[in-house]
């Protein structure tokens, strides 16, 4: 019998690499070339392909490939209700290589989610509906993303009058994503991922650096952030799974953050009450799975498969990494994903999506040989 409930022993992140007919569709709207209509029709086809795709190759849940999307957060966050996304000199965060184009966004108002006039929303449906009886995986930034975003990593941050009181503030986050969850739940949601990037930076001795002489505790901020993703979640149904990606960046194969799981690993494992973290572990950066031990009843899924190089592993490495990572959490509540998505921006990671596929295929092969569920 294979596992039933997600996560599942070979799992995706969410993101796929855009089919070139896709990017130039988006190129010629931007251009104003072309109509909202005429890409909104070139993503459903698109789509669609995708769909077919994840299902030819075994997956359990399938995604959109977040091919609506410019960058995996933004678009979201700027959708909510009291938040507007503004052009920026430069990136938040400084990646080891080329940058993403520059946009950020700011807190203007009270923040809210509005089922009736969110487009995310219609994004899901159409993804339900175009998956037929598979099961739907749907993508979206932590509530971590937008106070870290807003108020940790920019360096201008004034609060509005309402937020003062930065107690407020987490308790707006957490409503408008309870609302997020309620909302995806009630449209037949049972499978929501949140991405966050904000515990990667937390790892890393040298931001960590950065910000205490900003004026930051991030123990703190951590236990905050753990807080008001647990009041989110108190919205989630029994039947409804919810899980956690933790990154480090992945900007066309490149990162911004580096350090093990050891200075959260304790507030986050420990007290996070998610039903699974994908975690990053493809590389040195990611650290050891000692942390693991803080692990309760949660599933966690080893991204032991890269998604930023076409190379593909090798099958004992990542039989072995997976025996290693048994020794702090029992091989039952172990799955195995690619670290990240492949495009985590529209412009996407540096591999041929034959290379993407080639990847699916090793995690799919290894985690059967692996789990006698998978």
């Amino acid at each position: 019998m294979s596992k039933a409930q997600a996560p599942f022993r070979y799992d995706i992140v969410g993101s796929f690499l855009r089919p070139e007919q896709l990017k130039q569709k988006r190129a010629a709207f931007a251009a104003g070339e072309i109509s909202a209509s005429e890409l909104k029709a070139a993503e459903d086809e698109s789509i669609r392909s995708l769909i077919e795709k994840e299902k030819e190759l075994g997956l359990k849940a399938v995604t959109d490939g977040e091919f609506r999307r410019r960058y995996w957060h933004l678009d979201f966050l700027a959708s909510l209700k009291g938040i507007e996304e503004v052009q920026a000199e430069q990136w938040s965060v400084k990646f080891k290589g080329k940058q993403p184009k520059a946009a950020t966004i700011q807190i203007v108002d009270t923040i809210d989610f509005d089922p009736h006039t969110n487009p995310f929303l219609e994004h899901f449906h159409f993804l339900k509906e175009a998956a037929g009886d598979t099961l739907v995986k749907f993508t979206l930034p932590s509530p971590a993303m937008l106070h870290l975003i807003c108020c940790v990593r920019a360096t201008d941050y004034t609060p509005i009058p309402q937020y003062t009181d930065e107690a407020t503030l987490y308790r707006d986050i957490a409503s408008a994503y309870q609302k997020v969850i309620k909302a995806l739940y009630d449209a037949g949601c049972r499978y929501l991922q949140f991405d966050d990037t904000s515990w990667g930076e937390f790892c890393d001795t040298e931001k960590r650096k950065i910000y205490k002489e900003r004026g930051f505790d991030l123990d703190q901020i951590a236990e905050e952030y753990v807080k008001m993703i647990n009041l989110a979640l108190e919205a989630k149904p029994q039947d409804m799974k919810i899980t956690m990606h933790i990154c480090r960046g992945n900007f066309r194969s490149t990162w911004f953050s580096s350090g093990g799981y050891e200075p959260v690993a304790e507030i986050l494992f420990g007290s996070c009450m998610v039903d699974g973290f994908f975690l990053e572990y493809d590389s040195e950066r990611s650290g050891g799975f000692e942390p693991l031990r803080f692990i309760h009843d949660q599933q966690v899924v080893l991204g032991l498969i890269t998604s930023k190089y076409p190379e593909l592993e090798k099958e004992a490495d990542i039989i072995a990494r997976i025996q290693e990572a048994a020794k702090y959490v029992a091989l039952d509540k172990l799955c195995l994903s690619p670290q990240c998505g492949f495009s985590s921006t529209e412009e996407g990671n540096l591999l041929t999506e034959e290379q993407q596929w080639a990847k699916i295929r090793l995690l799919r092969h290894i985690a059967e040989q692996v789990w006698q569920d998978a």
